[in-house]
């Protein structure tokens, strides 16, 4: 069912804090219909010029969600994370109104375990990922880090000394640092796709991926 659901399907957010409202407001500019809610006010009307709808409610009261029209949504976000009980209401609300794809944010693994069991389609932990991004950010040269679950990474940064000036079959990258170069930057020009031939210069930005760990290595190469 989840698989049928359009890629522009309107989505429903509920809770307007700094997630919600970032979420709301990216789907908005992306031109996904959006109908955010809140049971602030304030954070309604604050939102309201922003997104394109919004709706002050309770959504922990599954009545408060019909009659806004929350069972016609096919994707939900719950954006509410700093009360457990309230995130866990909501969720399973979702999950009476047979709404097919649900992302709920949790604070912590116990929170996301349960979400998951009422029935949350995808858990997401921004804080503990950020936290983590931020950890690999500042120990070395990386500008960007996205990690996914099989510790594998893909992360923007300058090149390390020892393959500057060479191409990429002559520095070795991949045999000797397990590490593939997938695009370079150089100033003024977009993004390119990397090739065998490709020579990386000092002032390069360039995309790597590989397992975590290689790449922390391979940033730790220096100047």
């Amino acid at each position: 069912m989840v698989d049928r659901i359009k890629h522009d399907a309107p989505v429903l957010v509920i809770g307007l804090g700094r997630f919600g409202a970032a979420t709301a407001g990216e789907l908005d500019r992306l031109g996904r219909e959006v109908l955010a809610i809140d049971e602030d006010e304030r954070l309604v009307q604050k939102w309201s010029e922003r997104v394109t709808h919004t709706v002050q409610a309770d959504a922990k009261n599954v009545e408060a969600l019909r009659q806004i029209g929350a069972a016609d949504f096919q994707v939900a976000v719950v954006a509410v994370g700093s009360s457990i009980e309230a995130s866990v209401l909501i969720t399973a609300n979702l999950v009476d109104l047979r709404i097919p794809q649900i992302w709920a944010k949790a604070i912590s693994r116990s929170h996301g375990k349960i979400l998951e069991r009422i029935g949350a389609n995808h858990v997401i932990y921004p804080e503990a990922e950020a936290g983590e991004r931020v950890a690999h950010l500042v120990s070395g040269r990386m500008l960007d880090f996205i990690e996914f679950d099989d510790d594998f990474a893909l992360v923007k940064m300058y090149p390390p000394k020892p393959i500057r000036g060479l191409n990429l079959t002559e520095s070795g990258v991949r045999s000797k640092y397990h590490v593939t170069v997938v695009g370079v930057k150089s100033p003024g020009k977009p993004f390119t796709y990397a090739t065998e031939s490709t020579v990386v210069s000092n002032h390069d930005l360039i995309i790597v991926s590989g397992k975590s760990s290689d790449i922390e290595v391979f940033a730790a190469l220096g100047n």
